[in-house]
């Protein structure tokens, strides 16, 4: 009993935000220990974390459901696991920031489609995971949601939010336009191929979107405006803890040569600024490759 207080308490603590992944007590749930060994993943606690790993873990327990014998009391146990894993899994997904200020939570007020798109998404999702502990009469389920490429949470989001007519207000901002009176900039023995921008040092959160602007409030980097082919298989750049693993990040996306800069500020929680000179430094290097408009961008994060 003291087992199934501890767990459920976990669950609850997930819900609100407040839990730590290395609370999660899977001693009992073999299946689900060697699941997450296997594929190299941690049980989410926040949004950021997800955005690291691509994938959103979230785990459910459940109990059987009183008076059941035999076989129903393990089928319903799963069943109860199933909804305490969707239960979390909605509070997490509705704290995602789509772009500046806006979250999906916020969306859902706004939009009908997107609530009903949100929850019937978060309900037509299998688990990866059914265990049952015979011995303790508890089962666990682990739901595990991509967060980019084919059936993942970004892929549904891009398709629902680039049609919803205040999300289109809210990432209508003036392209950025390079000052007309400077020279041009001089030829690079190897052109720059990709951007990793250190946002170590500011206060900055993952999002469906994230920009990055310059002093005036023009927008360099626009994933509003890369194709929903890109976005729902990538996503609008890497998340990392380091420059090196950003370089490593973008490796897989075919970038060499990394233009690395540093953030200068922050516009929203979900938009990044640099300065006049990095903003151009940035403008000359896209212009050689274009490597903005197939997202070949990391964001280093705290």
């Amino acid at each position: 009993m003291k087992k199934r207080m501890l767990m459920a308490a976990v669950a609850l603590m997930g819900l609100a935000g407040m839990a730590h992944a290395d609370v999660v007590d899977l001693k009992s749930y073999k299946a689900a220990r060697e699941y997450i060994r296997r594929e190299k993943v941690t049980v989410t606690v926040t949004v950021e974390e997800a955005y690291k790993q691509d994938a959103i873990l979230v785990v459910g327990e459940g109990l059987p459901k009183k008076g059941t014998t035999g076989a129903q009391r393990r089928l319903t146990a799963i069943r109860a696991a199933e909804v305490a894993a969707q239960r979390s899994l909605a509070e997490l997904l509705k704290g995602v920031s789509i772009a500046g200020e806006t979250t999906v939570r916020d969306a859902e007020v706004e939009s009908d489609l997107i609530r009903s798109s949100v929850s019937a998404f978060i309900k037509g999702f299998q688990p990866v995971v059914k265990d049952w502990n015979q011995q303790e009469e508890t089962a666990l389920v682990i739901l595990k949601v991509g967060v980019n490429g084919p059936r993942s949470f970004g892929a549904m989001m891009y398709e629902k939010i680039l049609t919803e007519p205040r999300i289109k207000q809210e990432v209508e901002k003036p392209v950025y336009t390079p000052p007309v009176d400077l020279p041009a900039p001089p030829p690079v023995a190897q052109p720059f191929d990709g951007l990793i921008i250190d946002a170590t040092a500011q206060s900055f959160r993952p999002a469906l979107i994230n920009r990055i602007f310059n002093p005036k409030g023009e927008v360099l980097y626009d994933p509003a405006k890369i194709s929903q082919k890109v976005l729902v298989e990538q996503g609008c750049g890497e998340y990392t803890n380091s420059v090196d693993k950003a370089r490593a990040a973008l490796r897989k996306r075919g970038v060499n040569n990394p233009l690395v800069v540093s953030a200068s500020g922050t516009v929203s929680p979900s938009d990044l600024q640099v300065s006049s000179d990095v903003a151009l430094q940035i403008f000359n290097a896209n212009q050689g490759t274009g490597f903005m408009a197939d997202a070949r961008v990391a964001f280093v994060l705290k």
